[in-house]
């Protein structure tokens, strides 16, 4: 199952800034001389991620956060807005040692804050004392949770027109950590990228930053996370308008299409979730298409390898397979189809749903989500937005996906490339 496999979790990232930022007391931004004269909403921000769908499960940002900065790695998640990093308070759960822990300074946000209500519904939180500091606990998909409080520190930035801020931001100081599956992360916390106001983008939008859209482009190798609409493609793009009376960047309803032909399978409203390694479908959906994939193995050398674990459904070859390259040929493409938009699909080629494990087999990296609570929901996870650019616009509430090589960034100045070579 996914490292962070559900409806919630994120992680940030920030550049590991090679440059000196001015900042200031208060909770507005302070610029160096040559950010001063910054529009509004006049750049972006790019960040390398690293990480893969396998075998590590999820993909992490490397975040500076205080003054002077500190690095914190997270995982970066769409399908929830709080971001949070371990915190020395002391840490119940945490995984690192106390050095790399955050270490809140008087800077806790309280209770009266606008932000604090962002992340409580008024029923579950009633503010008694303004003074109070502002709790949160947030529970995971894949039954993590975190337990903690939220703090406003520094996040130092630059963005593509070279523009170096300095904005303080609320986030959380996890002090009670709970992790699912048998492996501790190897992240600090989670970045929050979702729709909320709580989140990281939400904030930079408030503060005249930024424009409200996030975007990433994931690749076998890593790819890239960024804020602002200036990388958004000019054209090619495919858009589907978001979902109305949803926390999620979540579409729909689409049919799934098998080889170029419609299922029947239709009303699947979609989540987008970076947070979540692999793709869930409900069970009517899942149950179609595991009996169409495997009508058309028929006759196909590939058997049953029920003795891999790695995934429900796994199939060896005559030989241990290198990568889904040497597979793919075995298998049909598929497609979500939007119904309520003209001409606009999903397509997801066997790389996007399959994966190869360490044994050598092939597996279908599209799961089941009834059998982990997922109900009806049906999740858009990593493997299937591999080597595509995807944009969250919540000015205009719509989602929009295209092919790219998300091993390189795209059309940004060259300096700003300079600062991480790994994505290039």
């Amino acid at each position: 199952m996914a490292k962070r496999c559900g409806l919630t979790l994120t992680a940030f990232l920030v550049l590991g800034l090679f440059f000196s930022c001015c900042f200031s007391e208060t909770n507005h931004p302070q610029t160096n001389k040559k950010s001063a004269h910054l529009d509004s909403f006049g750049s972006s921000a790019i960040f390398p991620l690293h990480g893969n769908v396998y075998p590590l499960g999820y993909y992490s940002v490397s975040l500076s956060i205080g003054n002077p900065g500190k690095r914190f790695d997270l995982d970066i998640d769409t399908g929830s807005d709080l971001t949070w990093v371990q915190c020395d308070a002391p840490c119940t759960g945490c995984t690192k040692p106390r050095e790399h822990l955050y270490k809140p300074k008087n800077n806790l946000v309280q209770c009266e804050d606008p932000l604090c209500a962002a992340f409580h519904s008024p029923a579950s939180f009633p503010c008694n004392n303004p003074s109070d500091q502002c709790d949160y606990e947030v529970e995971y998909a894949d039954q993590g949770s975190s337990l903690g409080v939220l703090v406003k520190d520094y996040f130092p930035l630059k963005f593509t027109n070279g523009s170096q801020l300095g904005p303080r931001l609320a986030f959380g100081c996890g002090y009670d950590q709970k992790h699912s599956g048998l492996s501790m992360p190897s992240t600090t916390g989670v970045l929050g990228l979702g729709t909320g106001k709580a989140s990281i983008v939400s904030q930079l939008s408030r503060l005249g930053l930024t424009r409200n859209v996030v975007g990433h482009c994931l690749s076998s190798q890593g790819g890239f996370l960024f804020f602002g609409n200036d990388l958004v493609p000019s054209s090619g793009v495919m858009w589907t308008p978001m979902s109305r009376n949803s926390n999620h960047y979540s579409s729909g309803p689409a049919e799934l299409v098998f080889n170029g032909k419609p299922t029947g399978v239709k009303a699947l409203n979609l989540v987008f979730d970076s947070g979540s390694s692999y793709t869930y479908f409900n069970s009517k959906a899942y149950e179609a298409l595991v009996k169409l994939v495997r009508s058309d193995l028929k006759g196909k050398p590939l058997k049953d390898a029920t003795e891999d674990k790695s995934l429900p459904i796994c199939w060896k070859g005559s030989k241990p397979f290198k990568s889904v390259h040497d597979a793919q040929n075995y298998f049909k493409p598929l497609a979500l189809s939007f119904t309520n938009v003209k001409n606009v699909q999903l397509h997801i080629s066997p790389e996007a749903y399959l994966m190869v494990s360490q044994h050598g087999n092939v597996c279908l990296g599209i799961l089941n989500g009834s059998e982990v609570g997922l109900e009806s929901t049906n999740i858009i996870g990593d493997i299937t937005l591999l080597d595509k650019i995807l944009i969250y616009d919540n000015e205009n509430q719509r989602i929009g996906w295209a092919p790219a090589n998300c091993n390189r960034l795209p059309n940004v100045d060259q300096n700003i490339v300079k600062v991480f070579p790994s994505v290039m």
